[in-house]
């Protein structure tokens, strides 16, 4: 059931206006209007869900699809040299619309884009442990 007060569901509905690029029976591709670089876009099912932790299995099958489909498109299409997905799941994780979506970010050689987080070596021991509590 839609939301009424979801920027995502008045989009998906028509309501408010968007650079739609692809659709399907369940999800809706379309222009980030905050671009983190050119060509920057969304997935989003069309049914309501929060985030990752409540999207129907089938919804999230069909915008990973989605998201690999348009992700293919980009190098040729675009020049992309690489192409980012990304999901945030809940406000500490930097989600600020609580419709689950992917961003699709292209991503070029020279883009301006740094991500916060740097790989670096972690303690093996809290590696293993936090696994342990994972399985």
């Amino acid at each position: 059931m839609p939301d009424p007060d979801c920027l995502f569901c008045k989009i998906v509905a028509g309501e408010l206006a968007s650079e739609e690029i692809a659709e399907d029976e369940r999800t809706l591709s379309f222009m980030d209007i905050n671009p983190a670089t050119r060509g920057h876009a969304l997935v989003v099912p069309k049914r309501h869900t929060a985030d990752l932790l409540s999207v129907d299995p089938e919804d999230l099958a069909a915008v990973a699809l989605a998201a690999q489909q348009l992700a293919k498109r980009m190098p040729e299409r675009l020049g992309a040299d690489g192409v980012n997905l990304l999901n945030a799941c809940g406000a500490s994780a930097w989600q600020t619309i609580f419709h689950f979506h992917i961003h699709v970010i292209p991503r070029y050689d020279d883009d301006p884009l740094k991500l916060p987080w740097v790989p670096a070596p972690g303690d093996r021991e809290q590696i293993a442990s936090t696994a342990q509590a994972l399985r």
